[in-house]
Order: C-alpha cells, then sequence, then structure tokens
C-alpha cells in the first residue's frame, strides 16, 4: 500500500519494500591496500611524499563511506636526480657537546692545521623526545635541548669541507625562516629542527647551549 523504501531509514519508519533485506542490504565503501610511497615531489626541498589506493566497491544503501584515498607526508631528499648533491641548506647538522672542542682544537695546532671556524646560531624548534632519554655520560647534554632557545655551534677546521669552507648542516644559503634539520651525534633518536639566526665570524659561545659541527 504506497510507495515503498530501500534506505536505512525505511526500518526505522516502517516503510520498506518487502523485499529490502534481498534487494537493498547495506554495502559499505571497500578499498584497496596503500601503494607504496612515491619519492619526494621535488629534490633538494622540503616538500611530500605521496601513497594512494583506489575504491574497489562504491558505498550502497547507506553504508559506510569511503575513506580518504590519498596520503601525504613529509621528506626532503638530498641528492638531485642526476646523483648530485643538494646545497648545503638541507643536509642536516650532525652535532655534539661544545666540550670536545678543546681536545679538537689541541690536535689541530699539533698538526700545524689550526685555521680560523665561525660560529653559527640557530632557534631550536622542535626536538624529538629521544633528547630525554640519554643516559650514557657521553650523552647527558641532549638532556638540555629546550624548544625556542638559541643554541651556538661552532665550525672548527677539522669539519670543513675544503672545497665550500663550510661545515655541513651549517645552513649557508637557507631562506629566512627556513626550517633546517639537526641530529645529535650518539643517540640516533636525538634530532629536531631549528631555524638559522646569524653567522659569528668571531666565535663567543656560551658554555651553556654550545655545539659542535660534526
Amino acid at each position: 500500500h504506497g510507495p515503498c523504501y530501500c534506505d536505512q531509514a525505511c526500518a526505522r519508519t516502517l516503510d520498506c519494500c518487502h523485499d529490502y533485506a534481498e534487494a537493498c542490504p547495506v554495502i559499505p565503501c571497500a578499498v584497496s591496500q596503500w601503494s607504496v610511497w612515491s619519492g619526494c615531489a621535488e629534490p633538494c626541498k622540503t616538500t611530500y611524499r605521496v601513497r594512494r589506493r583506489h575504491i574497489i566497491q562504491e558505498a550502497r544503501n547507506g553504508g559506510e563511506a569511503c575513506p580518504p584515498l590519498e596520503e601525504r607526508a613529509g621528506c626532503v631528499e638530498y641528492w638531485t636526480r642526476q646523483g648530485t648533491e643538494c646545497k648545503q641548506s638541507l643536509i642536516p647538522a650532525s652535532i655534539t657537546t661544545g666540550g670536545f672542542g678543546k681536545a679538537r682544537k689541541k690536535r689541530a695546532a699539533a698538526d700545524g692545521n689550526e685555521r680560523a671556524g665561525y660560529c653559527v646560531e640557530f632557534q631550536l624548534v622542535a626536538i624529538t623526545p629521544g633528547c630525554l632519554h640519554s643516559h650514557h655520560s657521553y650523552t647527558h647534554w641532549m638532556q638540555y635541548l629546550r624548544e625556542g632557545h638559541t643554541v651556538c655551534v661552532e665550525c672548527q677546521h677539522p669539519a670543513l669541507d675544503s672545497r665550500s669552507l663550510h661545515c655541513y648542516g651549517d645552513g649557508s644559503g637557507s631562506k629566512k625562516n627556513q626550517l633546517l634539520h639537526w641530529q645529535a651525534v650518539g643517540n640516533p633518536q636525538c634530532k629536531g629542527t631549528w631555524k638559522r639566526i646569524r653567522q659569528l665570524d668571531t666565535c663567543s659561545c656560551p658554555s651553556v647551549h654550545s655545539f659542535l659541527f660534526i
């Protein structure tokens, strides 16, 4: 008597068609497995990679809608498509505590190779929780890293690249406020991002928050 319906609401309003259970089952959307991650969208830039999946079965009769079919994740590639190394601003800086600097300078002076270096100031933006879980004596310095603090990193002669005369990861050539990456030596779980503030040709790094490029 009167029209009948083929949707989920009809079960509440009691106007389903007589063959509703057979002809109108609720079918949720079904999707495939994720594809493998793509490479970075562009080399030598902080950009993204993509993975996708496709619809196997569209939702019908009020079934659950399809989930997102694309995901993106941040990534950086340090080599161009031609296999050459990207500019230094994208290479993660490897750092250690400034306490190792005196011994390094003594060795350089003994070899007659001591040459003036420089320092770079950075503002710490992000720090992984792994920095707080450094239990070895040589990694205690990582526990004092704090987001928002300004740190001073010295580029000494032994770490200078002979061609560019810069330390890898010093952020030279980076844009203002560009996020750069750093990695603490001795603890792979301690890393993060910072922004380059300025380069100092005359180093006067304080004893606290003083680090070395490796």
